[in-house]
């Protein structure tokens, strides 16, 4: 296994063995609006540009108060206008709720706009609850994974333009912008998402990269990567396999200002579980509440997979966790309350790493 501790060059500016990337839930807490959390989001992405992290994901949540994340390709297109280099793009868009044309033509249209930036990260749960699923796909049917290897492949081939013979959209749909309008028109890098094995095997075996829920599914991060490398087969999007591993992380100046806020986010987890979700907490509040022995044992869980402390602290834990899981990038997600504690921890574990300035901040 890789060491993956960070180093430095010859020159000693300081280099990664593994990237650092931004998971954005557009969280909105207690006293905040969606329209301050877009904006705090857009803060974000141009801090996360300035300071050299590699992408920018927006995941998909439906009906719950506390996440203002659930149109990406809507929030990826304003945060193209906002930013010049980073990579933007979906962690995930939830396939069972689209269909694979539109989602086709969403990320095209975002190609167009961002050009040679844009990921189209794949999940195949809804994000949500089952009844909420249902509204969204339009059917009294269990929302299930089933068809997500077909949507893949259908989803695909729109990219492509490129249906097999025979098929009924050879010829006769196309998803624009998109190649049959041609060769000027990009393609956004296809990743799959999961937090079990399904995803990870249908990644290897369809050549993609592949990004593991680590943050909500920590007992099967390590046997879902494995299964990961394992099934892989190179295709003309990779040539070996590349993973990126999502995380909660928050740094602070001090180790309580840092667990007051990773609390906040670990009280809304509790609440979304045990069927109350809302905006999430204030510091204030999730100190003070009583947690019932349900939810400590839910909260202990969070807590024991999220990374937080000062920042030389959160700097060693993804450390840690980067040569434990050899992830090539690691996928810093903050639900947490504060807009500009986000900011500064972001802000603070650039710093740590010693990431250089390399645009204007704020611009």
């Amino acid at each position: 296994m890789t060491d993956r501790a960070h180093v430095r060059d010859d020159e000693g500016t300081p280099t990664m063995a593994y990237g650092l990337s931004v998971l954005d839930l557009v969280a909105v807490g207690e006293g905040h609006t969606p329209r301050e959390a877009l904006r705090t989001s857009a803060l974000l992405a141009r801090l996360a540009e300035a300071r050299g992290f590699r992408r920018y994901w927006v995941a998909e949540h439906h009906s719950m108060p506390g996440i203002a994340s659930s149109s990406p390709a809507v929030i990826l297109a304003y945060l193209a206008a906002q930013t010049d280099r980073i990579r933007l793009g979906s962690g995930g868009v939830m396939l069972p709720n689209h269909a694979p044309l539109v989602v086709a033509e969403q990320f095209h249209t975002l190609e167009a706009m961002a050009p040679g930036r844009v990921d189209l990260g794949l999940g195949r749960a809804p994000g949500t609850d089952q009844v909420t699923a249902r509204a969204l796909r339009r059917t009294d049917g269990p929302a299930t994974g089933d068809s997500f290897p077909a949507d893949v492949a259908e989803l695909m081939a729109f990219l492509d333009d490129d249906f097999p013979e025979g098929h009924p959209y050879r010829r006769r749909v196309h998803a624009v912008p998109g190649p049959v309008q041609g060769d000027s028109v990009g393609r956004p890098a296809v990743w799959l998402l999961g937090s079990s094995g399904f995803s990870a095997r249908l990644a290897g075996l369809l050549g993609l990269p592949f990004a593991f829920a680590h943050h909500f599914a920590a007992r099967n991060t390590l046997p879902a990567l494995e299964l990961y490398r394992q099934s892989f087969r190179p295709s003309p999007a990779l040539a070996e396999p590349y993973t990126a591993v999502g995380v909660f992380a928050f740094a602070a100046e001090t180790e309580e200002q840092a667990r007051d806020q990773a609390r906040t986010g670990a009280l809304t987890t509790v609440r979304f579980r045990s069927g109350r979700p809302g905006l999430v907490p204030t510091p204030a509040e999730a100190r003070s509440h009583v947690f019932t022995a349900y939810e400590q044992e839910i909260l202990a869980g969070w807590l024991e997979n999220a990374v937080h402390g000062t920042p030389d602290s959160v700097r060693d834990q993804l450390d840690a966790l980067a040569k434990y899981t050899d992830a090539d990038e690691l996928m810093l997600a903050s639900n947490a309350h504060g807009l500009e504690e986000r900011l500064m921890s972001l802000s603070l574990i650039a710093d740590s790493y010693g990431l250089p300035h390399s645009g204007p901040w704020p611009a």
